[in-house]
């Protein structure tokens, strides 16, 4: 995926930026225990993003919040809670904040240090034309976030639409992990968002 993910620079740690990521996941372990039911979440508004796509993480995504954190970031209202799928429901694993589509890596270092934690962002989506959604799979995969083409005239060329990037700056937190450096993992990026590009393009709602 390197030529569809851009990442945020992982800078040297500076004075209290473990203190900060610490009281993020002190806080968002608060704000995500209610929807340890993820009924709960439902009612709350979360929204199951492609519930009908196999997905190895499914994004409960409540849009509100998602445009409410392009102004402002609180940690008690996470864009998307994250859940894997179980034999009777989902069990939730962790969150994902956003932020808007600009914004600078210093403004992203306020809100999450970024010698701690990476942000991300899908970029260089070609949607693939009617009747080719097959080209979004296997080695030689042509569209999508997992596809040859990574660029506007490349697309056009395939007959596609390009999207520079889908959606805004996101970022994973799993305050479940005992293992620090699997606190702002961002292993389970691709696998998290790949479903995506067969099924988001004509229906996904932009938070």
């Amino acid at each position: 995926m390197a030529a569809h993910m851009s990442l945020t620079t992982l800078r040297p740690v500076s004075a209290g930026d473990q203190q900060r990521a610490d009281a993020l996941v002190r806080a968002a372990t608060v704000a995500i225990a209610p929807y340890k039911d993820y009924h709960k979440a439902l009612a709350d508004g979360y929204e199951i993003f492609l519930p009908e796509v196999a997905q190895t993480q499914y994004h409960f995504t409540k849009y509100e919040y998602g445009r409410q954190a392009r102004l402002r970031f609180d940690p008690s209202k996470p864009t998307s809670l994250l859940y894997k799928k179980t034999a009777d429901g989902y069990e939730l694993v962790g969150a994902m904040y956003s932020d808007r589509v600009d914004a600078t890596e210093d403004e992203l270092n306020e809100r999450v240090p970024l010698s701690i934690a990476r942000w991300h962002q899908h970029i260089n989506f070609c949607k693939a034309p009617a009747g080719q959604q097959t080209s979004y799979f296997g080695p030689a995969a042509k569209f999508g976030l997992r596809g040859s083409i990574a660029t506007k005239d490349a697309c056009e060329a395939a007959g596609g639409t390009f999207y520079p990037h889908l959606f805004g700056w996101m970022v994973h937190i799993y305050p479940y992990e005992t293992d620090p450096k699997n606190i702002w993992s961002t292993n389970d990026d691709d696998q998290g968002h790949d479903n995506m590009d067969h099924a988001a393009m004509p229906a996904m709602k932009m938070p």
